[in-house]
């Protein structure tokens, strides 16, 4: 099978950072998919692991966002059938998206939206499952009642799910952070209430719009420069999330106002085989519905042509630079 692997930690302009590689199909085993993977998406994490973790022996495939047709089961699948076209994120520590075909757990896979493209489809997956385990699992918001969240980094691929979900979900008031005026643009589409500038200070903008305090920050990067703007913007008993990598945090500024910290990792289900695992396919399939429903759209931004090399060398390019909107997508082979 065609495939786009790493095999050294590389910045993304080395000749040699991704490369086209032929490698041998896969068989299913136990709960797996063989899945013909039509259509990826790029994410942060795989420039992460592109620069960060150097492959131990064999080349290494990314992708972490995927849409595609299941081609062969497992012997102990239970919940598709050969033929289905699905969507998923898969794990951090399997093969990932950026192939022909890919080995994934039917526990963390779902039937795509049919109102979609393949391409928009896999724009999603994986921003998905972060925003609704962080806004749902993490930091508990409720689904009817009044309250304000704050999204730090709202027009990201995380944060333009997170405005969707919390608007169709809750009864919270959104407040997004972007700067220029096309994210800014972006976030009020998606459903945000307020926009304001995270290069400005945070709080005497929420304090403009009439808010003394925030119920619930959720941070998507940069979490350490904003760490002394979200202490003082969040109310007392409030909660706050971050999903990114900062540097060293004080959480002692915390106590005073008895501030609940919490983490998202949307690896961790598949990481660890917890016992709630197969909650991403549920998921997914509640989004799938929403999808189909009208009320969250796919966060698609960038078509880059097929998937290859060169093509997502651009595409980590692009993420890298730390100006996207939304998601870049690549599709076919």
């Amino acid at each position: 099978m065609k495939a786009v692997v790493y095999t050294h930690c590389r910045p993304i302009d080395a000749e040699d950072a991704l490369l086209d590689m032929s490698l041998p199909d896969p068989a299913p085993r136990k709960r797996d998919l063989l899945v013909e993977v039509k259509a990826v998406s790029v994410n942060p994490v795989d420039t992460k692991l592109r620069r960060h973790a150097d492959p131990v022996g064999e080349p290494r495939v990314l992708g972490f966002d995927a849409a595609g047709v299941v081609r062969a089961l497992g012997a102990e699948v239970t919940h598709f059938g050969i033929g289905d076209e699905v969507w998923y994120a898969g794990a951090i520590n399997r093969p990932g998206a950026n192939a022909e075909l890919q080995l994934v757990d039917e526990r963390l896979v779902a039937r795509r939206p049919r109102r979609l493209t393949i391409a928009e489809a896999a724009a999603m997956p994986l921003t998905t499952l972060t925003a609704w385990e962080m806004l749902f699992d993490r930091l508990q918001v409720p689904r009817a009642g009044a309250g304000s969240l704050l999204i730090i980094g709202a027009a990201g691929g995380v944060g333009s799910m997170a405005i969707q979900l919390a608007r169709h979900r809750t009864e919270l008031t959104i407040i997004a952070t972007a700067s220029r005026p096309e994210s800014v643009d972006w976030c009020r589409r998606l459903g945000a209430h307020y926009v304001i500038d995270y290069q400005g200070d945070i709080p005497s903008q929420l304090a403009d719009l009439g808010f003394r305090a925030v119920d619930y920050i959720f941070s998507t990067n940069a979490s350490d420069q904003h760490w002394p703007a979200m202490v003082r913007a969040i109310r007392p008993q409030g909660r706050i999330g971050l999903i990114d990598d900062p540097a060293p945090l004080d959480v002692r500024d915390l106590k005073q106002k008895s501030v609940s910290l919490h983490w998202e990792a949307m690896f961790t289900r598949s990481l660890f085989e917890t016992p709630d695992m197969v909650e991403q396919q549920r998921i997914l399939e509640s989004v799938a519905a929403l999808v189909d429903g009208g009320q969250v759209h796919s966060t698609l931004t960038e078509h880059l042509g097929h998937i290859n090399a060169a093509n997502l060398t651009l595409a980590h390019r692009l993420i890298e630079s730390g100006k996207m909107r939304g998601k870049i997508v690549l599709e076919g082979f």
